[in-house]
């Protein structure tokens, strides 16, 4: 079966989220964990978030996917924004596994400001083994980066060094983005066999826990994180369908960031169902 959904917005309520994606035959979503550009949470509308989770229990959906906000910088140069990006992953856990358990938590590693990526790697492990505890559901995922700037994680080499470093291993996991790996330099479209082998000699391929699908504006190797629609990007539409047919990776779920409204996303999640091979 697969599993497959879209960024859905928490704007018009938590339930809300989970009556969309009903509607475009979606059985999973993504969601910002708090407003993407900011660091305040709202306080949780309790009765709104139980009945997401009784949608979610009710309806089969695979477990969604908590993106944190692009504020969030683990590896900042600045001691006072690491302190910040700490609290918000405490804070955003302590909320999904009081309500949402079963869903996971995706963040971007960061960006080392100069400081170097090795100093960056070893600050993402810091502040990872401050917040990541053994009796927790919730599994974070660190996604994979396009390499603008002074992004860490852009090669599979530096993600493989954080898990290795980091205290509770179970609890941490990697969440591939499609158009992030080709703008890195990793060729899913002529050599997904060899970036899926790659994958699994630096982090392995049972650390893998979900995938953002997106197509590229830019090409292999560009480090620009421009995301296009399935099929309207440097990517195309064959690689995608090789992709979530793949053996190691069609029992994954996918979340569609690309440029769309709601319509738009169930015609892609229509036409990559069509092409999925039970």
């Amino acid at each position: 079966m697969l599993h497959i959904g879209c960024h859905l917005s928490i704007a018009k309520g938590w339930a809300r989220m989970a009556e969309e994606a009903l509607g475009i035959a979606a059985d999973t979503f993504q969601f910002f964990s708090r407003n993407p550009r900011g660091s305040k949470q709202k306080a949780p509308n309790e009765a709104d978030l139980e009945a997401l989770a009784a949608l979610l229990r009710d309806k089969h959906f695979f477990p969604p996917l908590a993106h944190a906000p692009y504020t969030m910088n683990a590896c900042s140069a600045k001691p006072e924004l690491r302190d910040v990006a700490r609290d918000m992953m405490r804070d955003d856990l302590a909320m999904l596994n009081r309500f949402l358990p079963d869903a996971r938590y995706v963040f971007h590693p960061g960006s080392h400001t100069g400081q170097g990526v090795d100093k960056g790697i070893q600050l993402v492990i810091s502040m990872l083994n401050q917040v990541l505890q053994r009796d927790q559901d919730v599994t974070v995922l660190l996604e994979t980066m396009a390499g603008q700037g002074s992004e860490v994680g852009a090669s599979f080499a530096e993600l493989g060094a954080i898990l290795s470093g980091v205290h509770v291993p179970e609890r941490l996991g990697v969440c591939l983005d499609t158009c992030h790996v080709y703008a890195a330099g990793y060729d899913i479209v002529t050599d997904l066999e060899g970036v899926l082998r790659d994958f699994d000699q630096k982090i392995g391929l049972d650390r893998l826990h979900a995938v953002h699908l997106n197509d590229s504006m830019q090409g292999l190797g560009s480090h620009k994180d421009r995301h296009a629609v399935i099929g309207g990007g440097m990517i195309g539409w064959s690689a995608f369908v090789e992709l979530i047919n793949h053996p190691a990776l069609r029992h994954l779920p996918f979340y569609l960031e690309t440029p769309n409204e709601l319509p738009g996303y169930g015609e892609e999640i229509g036409r990559l169902r069509a092409a999925y091979r039970e």
